[in-house]
């Protein structure tokens, strides 16, 4: 399971973007300042409350719905970096989220081929080493064969010789009968 919680700290942001409007650049910085404040807490919630690998992924996405606030999370130096790293939590906006399921969705289906990829390999090693007992078997067949066949033809000589000699006493009695 991959993890995905949005979050709406509108209040955070309302207040940001009220204080650069009036031009309150202390108010703005003291708004920017809570806002980080309350995406760490987020994040830290998010690890909290649905990391538990593995029955999830070891990383959740915290998706920012609104694309100005989703622009102000990624503005924050050091912010996304610490939020990964710490927190194991990545930040989606709007125009990104779709981009960043799809190449997980393509990472996990990677992983998939190879672990497949891993299970063919698996199996032709072990048909391969079946493959050498059976060419083995086949060996031993052969010999067994071509020394029945060698035993026929032996055979075969023996019932010549022993016709011969049967036709021999035959021309023997016939001239015995004849004198």
């Amino acid at each position: 399971w991959l993890p995905i919680d949005a979050k709406f700290p509108q209040e955070d942001f309302q207040r940001l973007l009220e204080a650069r409007e009036q031009a309150d650049t202390a108010a703005a910085d003291i708004a920017l300042k809570q806002l980080e404040r309350r995406l760490k807490s987020e994040a830290r919630d998010i690890q909290n409350k649905y990391l538990c690998p593995p029955q999830t992924t070891d990383f959740a996405i915290m998706y920012l719905p609104i694309e100005g606030l989703f622009a102000e999370a990624v503005n924050l130096p050091g912010l996304l970096d610490e939020l990964q790293r710490t927190y194991r939590v990545c930040v989606a906006g709007p125009t990104t989220l779709a981009a960043l399921l799809n190449s997980l969705q393509m990472g996990f289906k990677t992983l998939a081929i190879e672990k497949r990829t891993g299970e063919v390999w698996r199996t032709i090693a072990a048909v391969k080493q079946d493959f050498v007992t059976f060419s083995l078997l086949l060996d031993k067949t052969k010999k067994k064969l071509q020394e029945a066949s060698g035993h026929i033809d032996a055979a075969a000589r023996r019932s010549r010789v022993f016709n011969k000699r049967l036709d021999g006493r035959k021309d023997e009695e016939d001239t015995l009968e004849w004198q």
